[in-house]
C-alpha cells in the first residue's frame, strides 16, 4: 500500500516500532478496502491533535490578532505602530499584560479548535475512506467542503476568541476593544446583544479563510507526504514522513491562506450598531476593497510572519499527532480482528 494521503495506514508496522507486524485482515479481505475509523473516533483524534498546538501556538495568534488589527483602515505612516515584530509584539504583551496575556483567549481557542477540526479533518478523513479523494481534485474539493463545515460550525467560539486576544491596555490597544470580562460573559454579552444570529458574526469571513486554507493544507499534506515516501529519505511509516510534509503544508497554507485570515479578523472584531449592522464592513468583499484601498494590497498580508510562526508549528504539531495517533489507533484495530 503506498503512503499517498492523509489516512496512510500502517501496511508492516506503527511509526514507532521496527519489527514487522503482520496484517492478516488485509490479505484475507482485499476487495474491502483500506481500514477506517470509526468516524466519531476520527472526529476525537482530530480535535485532541489540533488542541495540543493550540496550547503552544496560542501565544502566536494572540500577536498575529493584534498586528493584523493594528493600523486599521489607515495608511501605512499614519497611526502609532506599538507592534513591530513577532518578537517584539511578545515581549510587548508580555510586559503590559504579563505571562498570562500571551495565552489570552485560550479557553476559546480550545473550543474552537476542537469543533472545527474535529469536524474538518472527521469529515475528510471519511471522504478519503469512501474514496472521495481519489477523483481528479477530489482531495483538493474534499479539503475546502470540510474546512467551511467546520468554519460555520466552530465560528461562535473564533468570535469570542478574537475579541478577547484584541483585548489590551489602553496605551497598546488597536481594533475595537470589546471589553468582555472572560468566555462565558462574552458568549452571553454577544448573545444579549445580537442574538443567536450575532454568535455567526464575522461567519461570511470564516468560511472563505479556512475552505483556502483547509483545502491548502489537507492537499499539499497529502500530496508531501506521497513525495518524501517516495524519495526514500526516512523509513515509510516514520514519523519524520510525516514531520516534513507538515512543515511542507505550513509554508504553502501561510501563502494562501494569510489575506483571508485578515480580512476574517476584521469582519470579526468590527463594532456593529444598534441595528446590528458591523460599522466598519458589509462583508467580505468590502473589506477586502476597503483594506486594499486604504492599506494598499500589502494590508492584506500584515501579520503573516507570526502566521507562519504560527501555522507552521501548529501544521507539524497537528497533523503529526493526529497522523500518529490515527495509525497507532488503526493498528489496535486490526490487530484486535
Amino acid at each position: 500500500m503506498t503512503t499517498g494521503t492523509l489516512l496512510d495506514y500502517p501496511t508492516t508496522e506503527s511509526p514507532f516500532s521496527s519489527p514487522p507486524v503482520a496484517m492478516p485482515a488485509l490479505s484475507r479481505a482485499p476487495t474491502q478496502g483500506p481500514p477506517h475509523l470509526w468516524p466519531p473516533l476520527d472526529f476525537v483524534l482530530g480535535a485532541l491533535a489540533c488542541c495540543g498546538a493550540c496550547v503552544f501556538t496560542n501565544p502566536l495568534e494572540v500577536v498575529k490578532t493584534r498586528l493584523q488589527l493594528q493600523g486599521e483602515l489607515r495608511a501605512r505612516g499614519s497611526y502609532q505602530r506599538h507592534y513591530r515584530g513577532v518578537l517584539q509584539a511578545l515581549w510587548v504583551v508580555g510586559r503590559n499584560d504579563g505571562l498570562r496575556g500571551l495565552q489570552k483567549g485560550l479557553s476559546a481557542g480550545l473550543l474552537y479548535q476542537g469543533f472545527m477540526n474535529g469536524v474538518r479533518l472527521g469529515f475528510y478523513s471519511y471522504s478519503e475512506a469512501a474514496g472521495l479523494t481519489q477523483a481528479p481534485g477530489g482531495n483538493i474539493m474534499a479539503g475546502a467542503v470540510a474546512g467551511a463545515l467546520g468554519a460555520f460550525v466552530a465560528s461562535p467560539a473564533y468570535l469570542v476568541k478574537t475579541h478577547l486576544q484584541a483585548q489590551t491596555v489602553e496605551t497598546i490597544a488597536v481594533g475595537h476593544q470589546h471589553n468582555h470580562q472572560g468566555v462565558s460573559s462574552a458568549f452571553a454579552s454577544i448573545y444579549r446583544r445580537e442574538g443567536l444570529v450575532g454568535l455567526w458574526r464575522g461567519v461570511n469571513g470564516a468560511v472563505p479563510r479556512v475552505m483556502v486554507g483547509s483545502a491548502a493544507q489537507l492537499a499539499t499534506f497529502s500530496s508531501a507526504k506521497e513525495w518524501v515516501s517516495h524519495t526514500e529519505w526516512f523509513h515509510p511509516n516514520s514519523w519524520l514522513v510525516a514531520l516534513t510534509a507538515a512543515m511542507l503544508s505550513g509554508l504553502a497554507v501561510t501563502i494562501t491562506m494569510t489575506p483571508f485570515d485578515v480580512i476574517s479578523t476584521r469582519l470579526y472584531n468590527q463594532p456593529v450598531d444598534e441595528f446590528r449592522r458591523g460599522q466598519l464592513y458589509r462583508g467580505f468583499l468590502d473589506c477586502m476593497l476597503k483594506v486594499m484601498k486604504a492599506e494598499g494590497p500589502l494590508g492584506l498580508y500584515k501579520g503573516i510572519g507570526p502566521v507562519f510562526l504560527r501555522l507552521a508549528p501548529h501544521t507539524v504539531l497537528s497533523m503529526l499527532l493526529w497522523d500518529v495517533m490515527r495509525q497507532r489507533a488503526l493498528q489496535y484495530q486490526l490487530d484486535s480482528l
